[in-house]
């Protein structure tokens, strides 16, 4: 040691504890081990009742209840009609690593990654144990005269399997969980509070549920039934859309897309929301993997770039999505609670679930949503003095005050407008006469001829009125154009490239030096797209060439934009998603705008257009281009029915 230095003082001795030397290793207590497990596996009341829930459906349970007090803290019960346990079951399912849901071969070996049942590790119920009070009572489908049995666990000590009473199902498991952490009151601090255990209790059986739209589920909360669905349909396809919109609510299971595809011996079926029907963060999005329900990074991360160019960043679509393999090509036993899988092959999972949410997206056609026409129809209802047509709480994504969090058009864009280079060939310059002038108009199409139906007017230079043969459309006239301008910039980005028009007297663009630089490193790719951008001295840029199919654009208002883009995505996002976050922003420019009026031939060209358009039916950002009301629900509001 250099002289000077005083060795470091020992570490104080915690009064009460003996102290042990860094060398010698103990073995830990059984309880001590039991608890620790537990904290592991039983981090809240949901994941108790998650456990205790899949432990039914494995014993092959039609009819599942659970019962929560205080959020489940004080007590939790869960029942079922399954095949039920003997006294010697009782016995093993509460000690750590006991299962019946691991095949075990001739040799005595067991095969980890073919997993086909819910749980399999037998760590829930003596975890469970050994952090609470448990009570444990089943009778066995083949019990005959020997009635039920009952066991008990009270924070790891167990008691002997006695006789018990029981109901008139002829087999079946009833589990008591009482005072949840109270051999663990540190972990018990950590709690939230009663209501949001609730919500998080409701949120694993409704994922629980939807996994098996072949099982009743029934949650009651505080004495009262929070949530109940029914086995109903006769096809495992009605069963299935009966039980999301039980979930998810009807307007959920009438905005979704059918989803159906098969890839290398993977197969993905289920439901995905139109986009209009997207909420503003993932709660509901219900991804299942055999049908075990996951909070999968990588399925996330799928959906996410299946939607990236009908939804703004912010903005996340309702799913229900479910996934069948060979058990040996998926690892369910990555995490304690299960949440989390590993796929041998993740780019095919990827690939098959990106292709077929695209695909039926791109094949959906013209659609409204079920939802946003009910909150439209519960406007008019309110205007009138009319009660709402139907709830509108199952729709959250849009309220009457507007698109909660959506993206709103870049700042500076306001003034840009569409020239004669316009995608719509017959869109002329802005016009100054009215629908009233006495200038001879083409004949409007008849309104059963499109499924758009045909224009009859143009509200506030905002929206178009069309009649359709069985209602009225309302079309926002910027969010539609501006889904048309994308899509044409996106073909000619795959064909022969988006032509230029060139400056004739560059525009400069005075900048923060580090948006400058941002942008000029991308210059080659924002070339690509039409753009061409120079450096103009210091956080100058100077602007030579724009998309000729953006005709007259506001270049500094776009360049700004695109700098902001930049700054906020550009270290996240893959080069695919930066192209589509630049060509949106350059649509959004160059879109017709609100307060430009149409006439009618520019009207019906831009009806005509979304109807042959892709993803039509939604902005880039997510947001509706339009709104139908079927003519039988006006005259409900005008009590002609």
């Amino acid at each position: 040691m250099p002289a000077g230095l005083k060795p470091p003082a020992p570490l104080p001795e915690r009064p009460g504890i003996a102290h042990v030397s860094s060398v010698t290793i103990i073995r830990l207590p059984t309880t001590v081990i039991n608890r620790i497990a537990a904290g592991e596996v039983i981090e809240r009341p949901a994941a108790a009742v998650k456990e205790l829930v899949e432990n039914a459906l494995d014993a092959g349970a039609r009819d599942i209840r659970v019962l929560i007090e205080d959020g489940g803290a004080t007590r939790i019960v869960v029942e079922d009609d399954g095949h039920g346990m003997d006294a010697a079951g009782l016995s093993l399912a509460v000690e750590r690593h006991a299962t019946s849901k691991l095949p075990v071969a001739a040799d005595g070996s067991v095969d980890l990654l073919d997993i086909r049942s819910m749980g399999f590790r037998g760590e829930a119920l003596p975890s469970i144990g050994a952090v609470a009070r448990l009570t444990l009572t089943s009778r066995a489908q083949d019990a005959g005269g020997s009635g039920a049995w009952e066991i008990g666990v009270e924070g790891g000590d167990l008691a002997a399997p006695r006789p018990a009473r029981w109901g008139g199902l002829a087999s079946g498991t009833r589990i008591e969980v009482r005072d949840l952490f109270f051999a663990t009151p540190a972990r018990l601090k950590f709690l939230k509070g009663a209501r949001a255990e609730s919500m998080a209790v409701g949120d694993t059986v409704r994922r629980l549920a939807l996994a098996r739209p072949d099982v009743a589920f029934t949650l009651t909360s505080e004495g009262r039934v929070s949530f109940r669905a029914l086995v109903e349909g006769e096809t495992d396809e009605a069963r299935r859309k009966a039980r999301v919109a039980a979930v998810l609510g009807r307007d959920a299971a009438a905005d979704a897309l059918q989803i159906e595809a098969e890839r290398a011996g993977v197969r993905l079926t289920g439901l995905a929301g139109l986009p209009m029907a997207s909420r503003g963060d993932a709660r509901h999005q219900y991804l299942f993997v055999n049908g075990r329900p996951v909070r999968d990074p990588l399925l996330r991360g799928a959906a996410r770039a299946a939607y990236q160019d009908v939804l703004a960043r912010d903005r996340h679509p309702v799913l229900a999505l479910f996934l069948q393999m060979d058990p040996h090509l998926v690892d369910v036993n990555v995490h304690p609670a299960k949440t989390e899988v590993r796929f041998r092959d993740p780019g095919l999972v990827r690939g098959l679930v990106v292709s077929a949410l695209r695909h039926a997206l791109a094949s959906s056609g013209i659609q409204a949503s079920a939802g946003l026409s009910r909150v439209a129809l519960g406007v008019l209802g309110s205007a009138m003095g009319k009660p709402p047509a139907a709830p509108q709480t199952a729709y959250q994504g849009w309220s009457p005050q507007g698109w909660g969090g959506s993206v709103r058009p870049p700042a500076g864009a306001i003034d840009a407008r569409l020239e004669a280079a316009s995608l719509l060939g017959g869109l002329a310059e802005p016009s100054t006469r009215t629908f009233h002038s006495d200038q001879p108009a083409a004949p409007a199409p008849a309104p059963d001829t499109h499924p758009l139906g045909a224009a009859r007017a143009q509200l506030h230079t905002t929206y178009v009125l069309a009649e359709t043969s069985d209602g009225i459309v309302l079309v926002d006239q910027h969010a539609a154009h501006e889904r048309l301008t994308l899509m044409k910039m996106k073909a000619a980005m795959e064909g022969t490239g988006i032509a230029r028009q060139p400056n004739l007297i560059p525009e400069i663009v005075d900048l923060a030096p580090d948006d400058a630089s941002r942008l000029l490193d991308h210059a080659a790719e924002l070339e690509a797209f039409g753009l061409v951008l120079e450096s103009f001295g210091p956080g100058a840029i100077a602007v030579r060439e724009t998309p000729a199919m953006l005709g007259k654009v506001n270049a500094g208002g776009l360049v700004r934009d695109l700098a902001d883009d930049l700054a906020a995505h550009d270290s996240a996002l893959s080069l695919k998603e930066r192209i589509d976050e630049v060509l949106s922003t350059m649509a959004c420019h160059g879109s017709v705008r609100a307060g430009r009026r149409l006439n009618p031939d520019e009207m019906n060209a831009l009806l005509r257009e979304m109807e042959a358009t892709p993803l039509s039916g939604t902005c880039n950002h997510g947001r509706p281009t339009f709104v139908k009301l079927s003519l039988a629900d006006i005259e409900r509001l005008f009590g002609r029915t």
